[in-house]
């Protein structure tokens, strides 16, 4: 089986609703996660658009950023120490289409919020690493960033390691449907991916691709591209396995356990080793406002062994 070892943190919500937890509720969490064997938080975001996890000078000046109640960085990190768990921060995400994002703006102000970041927090033990927040399909703005914002985070941080999670895009090939199309379908994301791998080498430790992006029935063959790309790049694989449903008419809400069940089959199958979810305290946590969260929580300690 393939357990669940990570999960990210999403407190400045770009689609879902705000639990409005505060240190009370996130150590009850933390020590839920914990329970299960999450050994790695992901802070999804320190900003977003004019939204901040901590009162940041640089978004204030740079993206108009608002001053949050409380500062979510240090809280997170303190519950990552206490709990023995390695906390990577997430970059700022100005929240637009690849195609309206001034991309050389944005990874200037990037770099400006990642030394910020590593002045006020570098010394917490809890600091094990980076994440990149903006997500692709393989915009190739998108991508140069990655390179050049993984490796200034890098030098900067003495070597942590960087993490992103980009999605699974199913190439159009004005081909009919049927197995010609998707080979076709396979082979663009074999090419497109390999440019990119090629420029993030160096730059990016470890990728996990969305798993929710593409069917289930196609997701073994992207998988087994994506390890095939990694390893030859010399970087670690992880799968990010969704516990939001993508296909349910009200957007997000937690997903059949089935549908987790395949996804996590799929990676371990594929030669994985680490999955990471996004996201845990919403639709998969006991303490979860979702009910149906409870409930996936409990199928996947079945599954996983575990006493729920």
């Amino acid at each position: 089986m393939l357990k669940i070892t990570g999960t990210f943190l999403d407190e400045i919500s770009y689609d879902i609703p705000s639990h409005n937890w505060g240190e009370k509720e996130w150590n009850r969490d933390f020590t839920a996660m914990k329970a299960i064997g999450i050994d790695t938080v992901i802070m999804i975001r320190c900003g977003l658009r004019n939204e901040m996890t901590y009162d940041s000078e640089v978004l204030r000046r740079y993206a108009s950023g608002m001053k949050p109640y409380r500062d979510l960085v240090e809280m997170f990190l303190l519950l990552a120490e206490k709990h023995g768990m390695k906390f990577y921060f997430g970059t700022f995400d100005t929240g637009l289409e690849p195609e309206d994002r001034d991309h050389a703006w944005e990874l200037d102000v990037n770099k400006k919020v990642v030394e910020e970041a590593w002045r006020r927090y570098g010394s917490s033990p809890a600091f094990r690493g980076w994440y990149l927040s903006t997500e692709t399909g393989g915009h190739n703005g998108i991508a140069q960033g990655y390179a050049e914002l993984g490796r200034h985070c890098k030098e900067l941080s003495g070597g942590l390691p960087v993490l992103v999670s980009p999605f699974i895009q199913k190439a159009e090939t004005g081909l009919a449907a049927g197995p010609e199309a998707d080979a076709a379908a396979l082979e663009l994301h074999r090419q497109a991916w390999s440019r990119i791998f090629s420029s993030i080498s160096g730059a990016v430790d470890h990728i996990a691709f969305q798993d929710g992006t593409v069917s289930i029935p196609d997701l073994p063959g992207y998988l087994a591209i994506n390890v095939e790309l990694a390893k030859e790049h010399h970087i670690e694989c992880w799968t990010n396995c969704e516990t939001f449903d993508r296909d349910m008419p009200i957007h997000f809400l937690p997903i059949k356990w089935d549908k987790m069940y395949r996804k996590l089959e799929a990676a371990r199958e594929a030669g994985i080793d680490k999955a990471i979810t996004f996201e845990f305290s919403h639709f998969m946590s006991p303490n979860s406002s979702y009910h149906s969260a409870h409930g996936l929580f409990d199928r996947y300690c079945e599954y996983a062994g575990l006493r729920a």
